[in-house]
């Protein structure tokens, strides 16, 4: 048997420890002296078994032997060339089964069942030719398709190769011409893989066929730590780190050293291009198992991409996967695939296609007979250009494991602040911000919550201030700038931003200047006056680049000329806007109108610290530059892949506002409803009458694209954020404590930048110059909490991202 980690410890009650974990189906119940799906070697050769029914497992007799430790299922569904005509019949059958025994449960099948279902839907030649006409007047909406052709050199090299979109999109067109394609998922996977592959998190389409049927997972996540926060990371299953973090000594943990027989870091490293972010390294992160992503519950990426959330959901993981140990034993696990359509009257792939990929004949409808007609159900939401999904978000709150008790939260953990009372970090507290809102319920209580922490804070005579930033992929624009004002009350913020000039943003804003100049700035007119005169398309909305007014919307559009392409003027936030709670969720923005009362500075900008895993992304970004730019405050960024290099902190989407393409036709019919007859017929002629719902009607969630980059202070260059380099100012790899305990990274983080520790493996540990004396080259690794939640930590294993959920805000990243 090989040693224990130095990080493994006993449970400190006994000598063995019982887990007890509830199936989220409700099924049943299970319990034994042991570890679920783990690599750990126990010392007997005691095997037994119980039978499990999850969300995220198919039923089945589940074996836990001695020699792997690991979870195996056993029953391997009969399996068919791919596009059997007799596979989507059997998943009705298991559908049924599965439904008749947990009916308020998910319905999951083997994942290899679900693939076959999905190549015996017919390809439909002419409905397929028809979408990508429909899809092109939006996608003139991307701001960065010229720079992901050609991008700047440090981007090339360090973040992704140069990638030529129209080229894909056409030769998918011509493919289709062609009639190249089997089936209708083989499509709609180059269609889907013709976005993923941008990199961007605000360019986003998800065909019917690759999202509305089935998504996929795998039952072991999984986690990359280093041992001593010094030595290279190394793969493990989760629970086998949360087994032996809490004691379980009879378990020794093996690392995960190949994966379907290739190494398991060329596998990982290949298998995280499949998410959203553009950064490797933070890519490599979302891979795994990480506290603030789990405390988001269904509206963040889970237990990571590998297992099935996030991104990795749409991707076949293959039938079963196969890890090797470092102890020599191997497991082969089946893959899953929860089933989301209703099956009750399919026995073929055809009737897929008839019953959910059929369009009505209204689905070809553009703007001007949307306009007037009576209903345009495809475009009923995202009026207000949030990014949004098809069903509301559970309003319950949602449970953190690995988090400590709160000072104050916000309920479904959007926000949350803590202080660090332990020896050595009394005057510590630390503001969690796992995202930026995307409930519009929510905005208000967002905002009160970083203003009570900040509060308590002084109240408390903390002097320190931890920013987490961990898992956020954005939210609300205006509420990144308010916690920066709450902080930095004294600064302006820059916040440059642009669009890209096309022909349709042109009529819009030449249409929604001359509509508002009919009416007064001001909150008491109708709701659809409120749209057109919040809008960035009117002219008077926003301050231009010195922060004045516009005068006219041929000065707001320009257009300029960067990077082969054609962008408007720069564009500023103006914060003293009457009309900012149209576009903020209900918000002022701190400083500004019923809150200009805050005008102290609560904390130094040399005694905070903003810390990431890379997710960073939308509103995080925003966040991030003006706290980084403008106010000095220093970074570190955490996990990263197995190497020793700088990292960056912000590895998501760096655009500043993303359009969902519901809104953008919206847009476009708003401004035929306040035309005549007759210009009506002109503005048909032009652009906006290009625009229809079909694409609504094809995609399985809300499509969006990114309508605004961010541009930095005095670059000449005019070079989108998206395409710049930018490590943190220090890289801490995760211990086995960090992914198991938050706390244990604000601890590291805390000494390392203040304190008498050292755990910066790449960059500087200078930071302000302000530590505390003592030896900064010491290292001292941070343990789990005494008291953390057991259970609730274990529960962490089920949470996946939810189908149907609503993230609103106007600069989000969609899991």
């Amino acid at each position: 048997m090989s040693p224990k980690p130095s990080w493994y410890r006993p449970y400190p009650i006994g000598s063995s420890h019982t887990i007890h974990w509830s199936a989220p189906t409700g099924n049943s119940t299970g319990s034994g002296t042991g570890v679920l799906s783990t690599g750990v070697v126990p010392p007997s050769t005691e095997t037994w078994s119980t039978t499990v029914g999850t969300t995220d497992s198919v039923p089945a007799t589940i074996i836990t032997t001695a020699t792997t430790g690991i979870s195996s299922t056993l029953v391997s569904p009969s399996s068919s060339a791919p596009g059997s005509p007799d596979a989507c019949a059997s998943v009705s059958k298991l559908v049924a089964s599965f439904t008749s025994a947990s009916p308020k449960a998910t319905p999951t099948v083997p994942a290899e069942i679900a693939y076959e279902c999905l190549h015996s839907i017919p390809f439909n030649q002419s409905a397929a030719s028809d979408l990508l006409e429909s899809m092109r007047p939006y996608l003139n909406w991307q701001t960065t398709i010229a720079y992901l052709k050609d991008p700047p050199k440090d981007y090339a090299d360090k973040i992704q190769p140069p990638y030529d979109f129209w080229g894909i999109f056409e030769a998918i067109e011509a493919n289709v011409a062609a009639g190249a394609y089997a089936s209708e998922y083989d499509f709609g996977w180059d269609v889907y893989e013709s976005f993923q592959q941008a990199h961007d998190g605000h360019f986003n389409f998800v065909p019917d066929s690759v999202g509305s049927v089935f998504t996929f997972g795998r039952t072991v996540p999984l986690a990359s730590v280093s041992e001593d926060g010094k030595s290279l990371p190394v793969i493990y299953a989760y629970a086998d780190i949360l087994a032996a973090s809490f004691g379980n000594a009879s378990f020794t943990p093996s690392s995960i050293v190949e994966i379907d027989g290739r190494n398991a870091t060329d596998f990982l490293l290949d298998w995280s291009q499949y998410g959203s972010l553009q950064d490797r390294d933070a890519l490599w992160n979302n891979l795994f198992y990480i506290p603030a992503q789990v405390s988001l519950g269904s509206s963040g990426t889970g237990t990571g991409t590998f297992s099935g959330s996030g991104r990795g959901r749409y991707v076949y993981p293959g039938a079963a996967t196969t890890f090797t140990f470092a102890n020599g034993s191997t497991v082969t696990n089946q893959n899953f695939a929860r089933v989301l359509a209703n099956f009750g009257n399919i026995t073929s792939g055809a009737d897929i296609y008839k019953e959910y990929f059929a369009v009505p004949t209204d689905a070809y409808d553009r703007a001007l007979s949307l306009a007037t007609s009576t209903t345009s159900s495809a475009t009923s939401s995202a009026t207000n250009g949030s990014s949004s999904t098809t069903s509301s978000a559970a309003t319950s709150s949602t449970p953190a494991p690995g988090y400590p008790s709160p000072v104050v939260r916000q309920s479904n953990n959007l926000n949350s602040g803590y202080f660090l009372d332990q020896p050595g970090f009394e005057d510590v507290a630390v503001l969690a911000v796992p995202s930026f809102v995307g409930d519009d319920d929510a905005e208000v209580e967002f905002q009160n919550v970083n203003s009570e922490l900040i509060a308590a804070a002084l109240a408390a005579n903390k002097t320190k201030l931890i920013i987490d930033v961990s898992a956020n992929g954005g939210g609300t624009i205006l509420q990144g700038y308010d916690l920066f004002k709450q902080l930095f009350p004294s600064i302006l913020p820059y916040g440059a931003t642009r669009f890209r000039a096309h022909e349709a943003f042109d009529i819009l804003g030449q249409e929604y200047s001359a509509i508002a100049a009919n009416y007064t700035r001001s909150l008491n007119q109708s709701d659809d006056i409120l749209d057109i005169e919040s809008s960035a398309w009117n002219y008077r909305t926003d301050a231009d680049i010195n922060y004045e007014p516009f005068t006219s919307w041929p000065e707001k559009y320009g257009p300029h000329e960067f990077g082969n392409d054609s962008f408007t003027s720069i564009i500023r936030w103006n914060l003293s806007d009457v009309l900012t709670p149209l576009n903020s969720g209900g918000i002022y923005v701190s400083g500004y109108l019923n809150r200009s009362n805050i005008t102290v500075q609560p904390f130094a900008a040399e005694n905070i610290i903003v810390v990431y895993d890379g997710y960073c992304a939308s509103t995080c970004t925003i966040f991030s530059e003006l706290m980084r730019q403008q106010a000095g405050v220093k970074t570190i960024a955490l996990g990263g892949r197995p190497n020793y290099n700088e990292i960056q902190a912000v590895g998501g989407v760096k655009g500043t506002n993303d359009f969902p393409w519901s809104y953008i036709l919206s847009a476009a019919e708003e401004a035929f409803v306040y035309a005549n007859t007759t210009h009506q017929e002109e503005l048909n002629s032009t652009a906006l009458g290009d625009y229809s719902q079909l694409p609504l009607y094809r995609s399985s969630s809300g499509p969006v694209v990114n309508s605004r980059d961010g541009i930095r202070k005095g670059d000449e260059t005019g070079t989108p954020l998206q395409f710049v380099y930018e490590p943190s100012d220090c890289r801490i790899f995760y211990t086995p404590a960090m992914v198991v305990d938050q706390s244990a990274v604000w601890r590291t983080v805390a000494d390392t930048v203040w304190g008498q520790s050292d755990a910066c493996v790449a960059g500087s540990n200078a930071f302000y110059g302000n530590k505390t004396k003592r030896d900064a080259r010491m290292k001292r690794v941070h343990g789990v909490r005494r008291n953390i939640d057991v259970q609730e930590a274990y529960k962490g294993l089920d949470v996946h991202t939810g189908e149907g959920i609503v993230l609103g805000g106007d600069s989000i990243m969609l899991p």
